[in-house]
């Protein structure tokens, strides 16, 4: 018998500074190889993705501002990082701040373990990277993104 994937609804930002590089987080779980994504997270009850997006934009940048447009929508099956099979229902948000200051203390218990380290990356290092970064077609959708 097949269990029906929760719903998990999330907001993620597209955070890019003037040099239009985007921000991403480096995640390192115990239990899979490291991988990079753009700052969001998982919506709480009753919230909008705008309001989950500004909310997780705050918590993990340290930047206060409106997340920007909705530029794109994601579903996907994966395993959450504690252990849970769900399908993500991501929204990307387009943001761009000039010469933003990263401040991670808003980072929960749970952040503060996996997500060690952040960098901004120039549109054409993404494709190559050594690592995963999600969504794998992170240049492509960024392409479109930008209409570039």
């Amino acid at each position: 018998m097949t269990t029906q994937r929760r719903i998990r609804r999330a907001s993620r930002i597209l955070l890019l500074n003037e040099a239009e590089e985007l921000l991403l987080f480096r995640f390192t779980p115990d239990d899979r190889a490291p991988f990079w994504c753009a700052p969001g997270g998982e919506a709480e009850d009753g919230e909008t993705y705008e309001e989950a997006a500004t909310r997780e934009l705050h918590e993990e940048t340290g930047i206060h501002a409106d997340c920007g447009p909705e530029v794109t929508r994601i579903i996907s099956d994966f395993v959450t990082l504690a252990g849970e099979p769900v399908t993500g229902d991501d929204r990307y948000f387009l943001l761009r701040v000039a010469n933003p200051a990263i401040d991670t203390a808003g980072h929960t218990p749970t952040e503060q373990a996996v997500m060690r380290e952040y960098r901004w990356f120039a549109r054409k290092e993404i494709a190559g990277w050594r690592e995963t970064i999600y969504p794998e077609d992170m240049s492509e959708m960024l392409g479109r993104v930008l209409g570039a």
